[in-house]
C-alpha cells in the first residue's frame, strides 16, 4: 500500500504498540492561545508570530519550560491567554504586550501588573496539529470537537482546548490533562464522557491512559499495571510511585498504597525492556518502520 494511504496511528495500533509508558511530559508549561490557522509545523511557532515573541518562547524552552499553542475559535485573534503550570495562573493580554509579559515571566518578576488569575478549573488539551502529523488532523480534531461538545452540553467544570503537538502522534487521538499531567491516547467516540468524568473525579481514565507526565517511562508502566491488575489498589486513598532502582537489566519500581486509616502496602514492580518495530510519525512512512524500545512489567512482589 502507498505510504500516502497509511496512517502511523493505525499502523501503531495494528502492531500492538503499547500506550503505557508514553506519557512523559515536562512539569513546567506555558500554554498560549494562538489562532490555529497560522500554526506552523513547530509546536510553539505561528506564521504571524513576531520575531521577539518567537525568541522569548525559544528561550523559555532552553530554560526548561515546555511551550504549546492552544486554540479556541471563540477567542479574538489579537488577544492572548497564557496559562502557567505548575503555577496554575492565567493571564490575558493584547498581542502587542506579549514581548513585555514574556520577558517578565522569564525574569521571574512579579506579575501583579498583568492581573494574574488562578486557574482553578482543570484543562484538557487535545492535539489537533495537522501540520505536524496528519493523524492529529484525522483523529484529533473530531475527538476534540466531541470532548468540547460533551463538556458544554453537560455544563461540566472542565475547559477543553485544541493543542499543538503533544508527543506521540502515532497514538492519536491524544490528550493531556492539566494540572494533573495525565496523558491519554487512542481516544475514540466511546471514551469521550468517561474520560471527562474521570478527570473531574481527579482519577486516570485507564482504558486510554498513557501515564503521568512527571514520572519516568518505567514508573508510568508500573503505576498503570497496579491500577489495572491489582483491584486492591481501589481500596487505598492514594497511590505513590517511588524512585526506580536498577536490578541488572531490569528496573524495580516501588508503588506505595496508603489509606486514611494508616494502612499501607508496597508493591515492588519489576520492569523489563522489550522492543517493537513501528512508525514513530507519519513522516516516517516513506522510509519504513524502525525498532523502538519500551518497558513492560515482568512480575510484581
Amino acid at each position: 500500500m502507498s505510504s500516502a494511504k497509511l496512517f502511523c496511528a493505525v499502523e501503531s495500533e495494528r502492531v500492538g504498540d503499547p500506550l503505557a509508558g508514553t506519557g512523559v511530559h515536562l512539569t513546567r508549561n506555558l500554554l498560549i492561545t494562538w489562532p490555529r490557522q497560522t500554526w506552523t509545523r513547530s509546536l510553539r511557532r505561528a506564521s504571524d508570530m513576531a520575531p521577539e515573541v518567537t525568541e522569548h518562547l525559544n528561550q523559555m524552552v532552553e530554560e526548561g519550560r515546555r511551550v504549546n499553542m492552544i486554540y479556541d475559535r471563540d477567542l479574538p485573534d489579537e488577544t492572548h491567554r497564557l496559562f502557567l503550570f505548575p503555577e496554575a495562573i492565567t493571564l490575558e493580554v493584547p498581542r502587542v504586550a506579549l514581548p513585555e509579559l514574556l520577558d517578565a515571566i522569564r525574569a521571574g518578576d512579579a506579575l501583579e501588573h498583568w492581573n494574574p488569575q488562578p486557574q482553578t478549573r482543570p484543562m484538557l488539551l487535545c492535539c489537533t496539529h495537522g501540520k505536524k502529523d496528519k493523524c492529529c488532523a484525522k483523529f484529533g480534531y473530531s475527538t476534540y470537537k466531541q470532548l468540547r461538545d460533551a463538556a458544554q452540553a453537560g455544563n461540566l467544570p472542565i475547559d477543553v482546548w485544541e493543542s499543538s503537538h503533544l508527543g506521540g502522534c502515532r497514538l492519536a487521538a491524544s490528550a493531556v490533562a492539566f494540572p494533573a499531567l495525565r496523558k491519554y491516547g487512542r481516544l475514540t467516540d466511546t471514551d469521550i464522557r468517561p474520560l471527562l468524568d474521570s478527570e473531574l473525579a481527579d482519577k486516570p481514565y485507564l482504558p486510554c491512559y498513557r501515564g503521568r507526565g512527571n514520572l519516568t517511562q518505567a514508573q508510568q508502566v508500573a503505576e498503570i499495571h497496579v491500577l489495572t491488575h491489582h483491584p486492591e489498589a481501589e481500596g487505598y486513598s492514594w497511590l505513590d510511585v517511588g524512585d526506580e532502582v536498577e536490578n541488572g537489566e531490569q528496573l524495580i519500581v516501588p508503588v506505595n498504597l496508603n489509606d486514611s486509616g494508616g494502612s499501607a502496602r508496597t508493591l515492588r514492580v519489576h520492569c523489563k525492556r522489550q522492543s517493537i518495530v513501528r512508525y514513530d510519525t507519519c513522516a516516517d512512512l516513506p522510509e519504513g518502520p524502525s525498532e523502538a524500545g519500551y518497558w513492560v512489567v515482568d512480575w510484581v512482589e
